[in-house]
């Protein structure tokens, strides 16, 4: 293995999250409120559907690293599935973490956390990467496909539950404009 090709391909990942997370936060309204953008684009301010900003990209580079890097890393697919996971954990631990402790949440802070939660979760898949970590990549594929199928049926039947309300309205899921 070539921990340098390895490294590298990391860092791009990291950077390509991060770009294309911050550009899916704006497409579902730039491109029309389209259903299919909606999929995979936050469609509100819920910690939910931010939570899509990072998977997204990150299943993305997941998928083109398995055409470029597994042949290399055998444990490839599932230290990248344990990456994306540990960084939708933080998300959403240090969220409710901070929000509870100081009552209210600050944009900045959340901005700050997305860019942390994947810089932390393309680590953490290096480090196993470069391991003797073994796994099993058939689970890992189940794991992503679930977190795939749930994202997409949540975004068009939201539980009123609170990781996916819109503190901004208070709604669930997609929110049509009543001005329409």
């Amino acid at each position: 293995m070539d921990k340098v090709k390895v490294r590298n391909y990391q860092i791009a990942s990291s950077i390509f999250v991060s770009i294309l997370g911050t550009l899916l936060h704006f497409t579902y309204k730039l491109l029309g409120e389209n259903i299919f953008i909606a999929s995979f684009s936050a469609v509100n301010e819920s910690v939910w559907e931010h939570l899509k900003l990072l998977f997204f990209p990150m299943l993305l580079t997941t998928i083109i690293g398995c055409f470029y890097i597994a042949k290399y890393v055998p444990n490839f697919l599932c230290a990248k599935t344990i990456g994306i996971i540990t960084s939708m954990l933080f998300i959403i631990i240090f969220f409710y973490t901070y929000t509870g402790i100081i009552g209210k949440s600050i944009v900045f802070i959340d901005i700050a956390s997305f860019f942390v939660a994947v810089i932390l979760g393309e680590y953490l898949a290096y480090r196993l990467m470069i391991s003797n970590f073994k796994c099993n990549n058939i689970i890992a594929i189940i794991i992503l496909t679930i977190i795939l199928i749930s994202f997409i049926v949540f975004t068009f039947f939201t539980p009123q539950i609170e990781i996916f309300k819109d503190p901004v309205t208070n709604q669930y899921g997609i929110i049509k404009n009543i001005n329409t």
